[in-house]
């Protein structure tokens, strides 16, 4: 990457100060674009989602390394739980989504609560053996007592798709059908699965990031105080594809003493560590035994550090410095917060970051782990909170003493409630990742990109006033 000026400024940037210049390019399509990452996670789209109580979760894992990011586990969950997590993340199917499902005789009310825990918006009927009888809608539950059993709404003979059926055949059976989703089933008429119009379209489009087994892959993340080494080879024995040594200041003894514990038990899976802004940070970490090395501090949604503190670093500044860094020191960098559109994400990646992590912003989706609620104009929202927040802690301080857990709990560092609305357009991650994809692959095209490596060379920054970030924000209503 290189400014468009030739030298850098002499301030800090945020991803609102700069832009990308178009160049001269033979890519002729945004579908050319190849946006495997290069940091040894396996994923295939420069996407993590960050170990964020109200983010990170099993439907969360599945959906997004179906197509090709990562999800990593918050350190608050108890290991045995992550485990276990870890284990029914691998036992996903690459193409259809997990279904929902209840029985017969189950009522409405039972619908209504589990239906916004999947996007693609329908609940299977089963009988005993797993066999669909039906399909249940948020529509079919409308205007009905919710003490009514689902065999009364629910469609009988559902169609249903063949699970060894290539995304296109999905596609076209859902299509001649005119159905949006049906289930899936193996041979033997047991429900497998179920697979959307949507969901057939993405998965010619995108690569699951999987294991060497085929398995989805998913990450989990250990703090830095305990005994750190049996945390970690807890989590390589459930199967982690990614370990990540968190913490909100990660240039610390504690981090480093951390960081040798777990490079001492020869980890089969890369190391990620943070959070720093400093190449002297980035130096220390990877010199520690840190693979990849998580910036940002400061720059998310639900932190409240630089206001209270003071610390912190304009990101995309902190990402191109800690970059350069890194690939001198021989590891690779996250960029970690701070994003709020896909051209953030993009110059994330020209200045030098391997993977994004996307924390608040796929709190407000269906997948993520947070119950939905309904504010008092009918929009749809769910809860977020920093993980330094009082709410955070507390939960992380569940085994110390009423006294201990007032005291951490008095100095917090953070937001422990927000709400996060679903956008009506794209309410699921799959939609944001829609959305996020395009834009980056376009950006590669503009910069006569085939892939993140040529992005990152060919990219060329400019900096802009606010008035000329204002200029590229589209008008929702005429002026």
């Amino acid at each position: 990457m290189r400014f468009l000026t030739g030298a850098a400024p002499a301030h800090d940037l945020t991803y609102s100060d700069v832009f990308l210049t178009p160049s001269r390019s033979a890519v002729t399509s945004r579908l050319d674009v190849d946006l495997t990452t290069s940091d040894g996670t396996g994923t295939t789209i420069p996407i993590v989602v960050a170990n964020m109580t109200a983010v990170a979760g099993r439907r969360m894992a599945e959906t997004v390394a179906r197509r090709g990011a990562l999800t990593v586990l918050p350190q608050d969950i108890p290991i045995d739980v992550v485990a276990e997590v870890v284990g029914w993340v691998k036992r996903r199917h690459l193409v259809h989504d997990t279904a929902i499902t209840l029985g017969p005789t189950d009522t409405v009310g039972d619908a209504i609560n589990l239906l916004p825990k999947r996007s693609h918006g329908a609940l299977v009927v089963v009988d005993p053996d797993g066999r669909p009888l039906g399909v249940v809608t948020e529509a079919d539950c409308q205007r009905v007592d919710r003490f009514t059993q689902l065999r009364h709404v629910m469609s009988t003979e559902p169609q249903t798709v063949p699970a060894e059926a290539d995304p296109r055949t999905g596609f076209d059976l859902l299509a001649h059908g005119r159905r949006r989703m049906a289930p899936a089933v193996d041979v033997e008429g047991r429900l497998v699965g179920v697979l959307t119009r949507q969901a057939a379209l993405r998965a010619t489009l995108y690569r699951p990031a999987v294991d060497d087994k085929g398995r989805l892959r998913v990450a989990a993340a250990i703090g830095i105080n305990g005994d750190v080494a049996a945390k970690a080879s807890a989590l390589l024995e459930a199967g982690v594809d990614t370990l990540v040594v968190d913490t909100a200041h990660g240039h610390q003894e504690r981090m480093i003493n951390a960081l040798r514990a777990v490079r001492a038990l020869d980890p089969p899976v890369p190391v990620a560590a943070g959070n720093v802004v400093t190449a002297e940070g980035v130096h220390d970490l990877i010199t520690a035994g840190a693979d990849i090395v998580k910036v940002g501090v400061g720059p998310g949604a639900m932190c409240t550090t630089r206001m209270m503190t003071g610390v912190g670093r304009p990101q995309f500044s902190a990402v191109l410095d800690c970059a350069r860094a890194a690939t001198r020191a021989g590891g690779r960098i996250w960029a970690d917060g701070g994003v709020r559109h896909p051209r953030d994400i993009a110059l994330a990646l020209a200045a030098g970051a391997a993977n994004v992590m996307i924390g608040s912003w796929f709190a407000g989706t269906y997948e993520s782990p947070g119950d939905l609620y309904t504010d008092a104009d009918g929009r749809r929202y769910k809860e977020s909170f920093g993980m330094a927040s009082s709410r955070a802690v507390s939960a992380r301080t569940a085994e110390d003493s009423p006294f201990d857990r007032a005291r951490k709990a008095v100095f917090e560092e953070g937001i422990s409630s927000a709400r996060m609305y679903l956008d009506p357009d794209r309410p699921g991650v799959e939609d944001l990742l829609d959305e996020i994809v395009a834009g980056v692959r376009s950006a590669c095209t503009y910069a006569g990109a085939a892939d993140l490596r040529q992005f990152q060379e060919r990219a060329v920054v400019g900096v802009q006033t606010p008035a000329g970030y204002t200029e590229g924000r589209p008008l929702p209503t005429s002026w």
